[in-house]
């Protein structure tokens, strides 16, 4: 347990933002779930652009890392491309 007024600061802050992070990690999944549900070309791209987005703002904001951001970029973009 915390023993410094500090140190309880710090911890409440940590909180607040795992739980800022979990909401934020749970819209990256169900972005990614919409885009890979999409099974027309013409559904998947705007869903993908969308997606896109949302990977680069939480890379920028360090919820995830910059290369897990570019690795599900790259994936969703060759299953859009290889749609009909």
């Amino acid at each position: 347990m915390a023993q410094h007024k500090s140190a309880e600061k710090r911890a409440r802050q940590a909180s607040r933002k795992a739980a800022r992070n979990t909401q934020w990690k749970s819209r990256m999944r169900t972005a990614i779930k919409r885009v890979r549900a999409a099974k027309e070309k013409e559904k998947a791209v705007p869903e993908l652009q969308k997606t896109v987005k949302l990977l680069d703002q939480l890379a920028a904001k360090g919820v995830i890392h910059k290369n897990k951001a570019a690795n599900n970029k790259s994936a969703l973009t060759k299953y859009v491309n290889s749609l009909k």
